[in-house]
């Protein structure tokens, strides 16, 4: 593939791909309705293990670019199996984001046709938690994505570019103003983690809080197409820094003009809600506005990476060959990304099961954040244990490439175990709802346990040699070959 892009069209896709104005909106409001008036505590804590595994991720990158990413790097150093299963739970997480981000996409067009005074079409009245409306409105916006992403990251990255320069503008216009004109009292406890009302809520919080950050890596699924791999890894910290400094920001002014129980009530209409008590029609139009293009910029930012990190495993003959089909003109995985495409419609489509918008966001995004606490921990123990012997030769960058990641593996999984033990305690019998604790653990379990079937079928049936390859490749390039 094309070595098209550079450091600001990698920081676009990786900021686009976290999608903070989406996570803004909708996620502050289920946050908040968990950690209560501690939004820039809980934000702060999980910047830091994320920080520290975004360091194994960069290390990983600068030796050895692939578009596998995460997959190819713990298959190659710790176990196949468990690399199989990183690869995989990535792309069924993401698969499932795209399927409540096409909702949320079609929740927020909904929210701006009633901001316009549209409030039914052909006699049908319009409901921005409806996610049977919202669902087929947003898959519209799901295809046309997708076919801009066949076309060539050059042109995707120069869209999301776009998109984000308007997007953080509206976002630090009216947090800036909500920080002096909101009227709720500022409280420094609001920064203190220890505050926060119980483990459980502290152990949620994290789960929820480092789903906001999920998606700076995708920078690295397409490290093959950038120019320079230093700027990869660049672009990964940068975007990662101005997620936090707007998640602090935000937070701090959500809490300033929203009462708690006005923040946690409104959930998925969070940003449009606050909006609304900061301004008039048309400028309080504004927030839902850049919430719509951050939830298309995030679309269409999933299906990149996605559909590069199975054009790796389809190379790599533990998936069949269709996903490493290009396109004839602009090399692209445009098959793969049309295929991840039609999943994620029918996923979309299967969702409507759950009746409310709130609902669906609040079940998709507890599972998503437990395999996420995973893959990310499975990553950075394979940063560890590839640069161990930096430790001995180099302690600086050792403590970027195996102390940091390895601490910040050992936080995230304390915490995805912990919540999912509390979704196990906290329910004694299945049911198809949001706030079921099995129903909401079933979710990750069947990510999980799909990935095992997947590669076992992949090792016996398909007899990839993937699974032949020994483990412990610690060769360092940027650290064994002399200087120049």
């Amino acid at each position: 593939m094309r070595k098209s892009l550079g450091l600001l069209d990698g920081a676009a896709i990786a900021a686009s791909s976290t999608a903070a104005t989406s996570s803004i909106g909708i996620g502050l409001g289920l946050t908040a309705g968990i950690v209560g008036l501690h939004l820039p505590a809980i934000m702060l804590l999980a910047f830091l293990p994320v920080l520290a595994i975004a360091g194994g991720y960069g290390r990983l990158n600068l030796v050895d670019p692939d578009a596998g990413s995460s997959y190819r790097w713990v298959g190659r150093t710790l176990n196949p199996w468990l690399g199989f299963l990183t690869g995989w739970v990535n792309t069924v997480g993401t698969v499932v984001f795209m399927a409540y981000t096409t909702t949320v996409t079609g929740s927020a067009i909904v929210q701006l046709l009633g901001q316009a005074t549209v409030h039914s079409v052909a006699g049908l009245r319009l409901d921005p938690d409806s996610t049977l409306q919202c669902t087929l409105i947003g898959l519209v916006v799901l295809i046309g994505a997708s076919l801009v992403a066949v076309r060539g990251l050059d042109l995707a990255a120069r869209l999301q570019k776009y998109l984000l320069v308007f997007e953080y503008g509206v976002l630090l216009a009216f947090c800036g103003y909500g920080l002096f004109a909101g009227d709720q009292p500022f409280s420094l406890q609001w920064f203190n983690p220890f505050d926060i009302p119980s483990l459980s809520a502290l152990a949620q919080g994290m789960v929820l809080a480092v789903f906001c950050y999920w998606g700076f890596e995708s920078v690295f699924s397409v490290g093959e197409e950038v120019r320079d791999p230093r700027d990869a890894s660049r672009a990964g910290l940068l975007a990662l820094v101005v997620m936090m400094l707007l998640f602090l920001l935000a937070g701090t002014a959500f809490q300033r003009v929203l009462p708690l129980d006005e923040l946690a009530d409104n959930g998925a209409q969070g940003l449009a809600y606050f909006g609304s008590k900061l301004a008039h029609q048309p400028l309080a139009a504004l927030p839902l506005i850049a919430l719509t293009l951050s939830a298309v910029a995030s679309l269409q930012a999933s299906v990149i990476p996605t559909a590069r990190g199975l054009y790796a495993m389809g190379r790599d003959g533990v998936l069949g060959p269709v996903w490493t089909r290009l396109h004839a003109k602009h090399l692209t995985p445009a098959v793969g990304t049309l295929l991840i495409t039609g999943i994620a419609c029918v996923l979309a489509l299967l969702s409507i099961a759950i009746p409310t918008v709130s609902d669906l966001i609040s079940a998709a995004v507890n599972a998503i954040g437990i395999v996420v606490a995973l893959y990310y921990a499975l990553t950075a123990a394979a940063s560890a244990v590839r640069f161990r012997h930096l430790l001995r030769t180099a302690p600086l960058e050792g403590l970027r490439a195996v102390v940091g990641p390895l601490l910040g593996a050992v936080a995230l999984l304390l915490v995805g175990g912990y919540l999912a033990w509390t979704f196990y305690d906290s329910a004694d019998h299945f049911e198809l709802s949001a706030d079921n604790g099995w129903f909401e653990l079933l979710v990750p379990v069947l990510m999980i346990g799909s990935g095992l079937v997947a590669a076992a079928w992949a090792r016996w049936r398909r007899r990839s040699a993937y699974f032949l390859r020994p483990a412990g490749d610690d060769a360092d390039p940027a650290v064994a070959a002399p200087a120049a």
